[in-house]
């Protein structure tokens, strides 16, 4: 699948008059850097830019930036905004080699919610890891991760061990099977439970006294 390509021209200065200058005229000052290669500076349509922002996913994805007809394949690493209106200030892209690994945060969705027996006898999703660091290929970094919850009861986990990952993606933590999802009980219940233990362990302290 080919990357999205983003459209940019190259900056002749640099610093903060000219970025300003480049807003004004309705353009974003960005910088691609890595690989073993120098930083080149560039800058965005700021139109282009904030509709690729606004599909979601934006430092997950790998686009192919064109410069002067020429095209390099380059990771989004991170946006700065303005504090007040939201705008996009500026873009850092890490240069990819055709075959680079890197290590990116996935998102995981749930699938199957309705169906699952945990949450329909009033358990709670418990999501401990809204996001996966994963290492991915830099050309075929999934847009997430999904898990199927459809048979999980109360008190059941979802562990990185039974997720199925895309061919070559493997999780960054590898010393431990981490907890993803739990199916937890509800508070009521939790309570319930609680003062049941309570109340057998204090019969259970009369009948020993009364045995004595």
């Amino acid at each position: 699948m080919a990357n999205p390509v983003i459209k940019a021209e190259l900056r002749e200065k640099a610093g903060k008059g000219s970025s300003r200058a480049l807003r004004r005229a309705g353009r974003i000052p960005a910088v691609i850097y890595g690989n073993k290669k120098e930083p080149v500076t560039i800058s965005l349509d700021r139109i282009a830019l904030v509709k690729e922002l606004n599909t979601g996913g934006f430092l997950n994805t790998t686009y192919d930036i064109e410069v002067g007809g020429k095209k390099e394949m380059v990771l989004p690493r991170d946006v700065q905004f303005h504090p007040v209106t939201d705008w996009p200030l500026h873009v850092d892209f890490l240069r990819l080699a055709e075959d680079a690994t890197i290590e990116v945060m996935i998102p995981v969705h749930f699938l199957n919610e309705e169906d699952c027996p945990g949450l329909r006898a009033g358990g709670v999703l418990n999501v401990v890891r809204h996001e996966v660091e994963l290492s991915c290929p830099a050309n075929a970094i999934p847009e997430s991760i999904e898990i199927d919850i459809a048979k999980l009861e109360l008190g059941e986990s979802v562990h990185i061990s039974h997720v199925k990952l895309p061919e070559g993606v493997t999780p960054v933590i590898t010393d431990r099977d981490f907890t993803i999802a739990t199916i937890a009980a509800p508070s009521g219940l939790k309570s319930a439970e609680a003062e049941a233990e309570k109340a057998e362990v204090e019969e259970e302290g009369e009948t020993e006294e009364n045995n004595e």
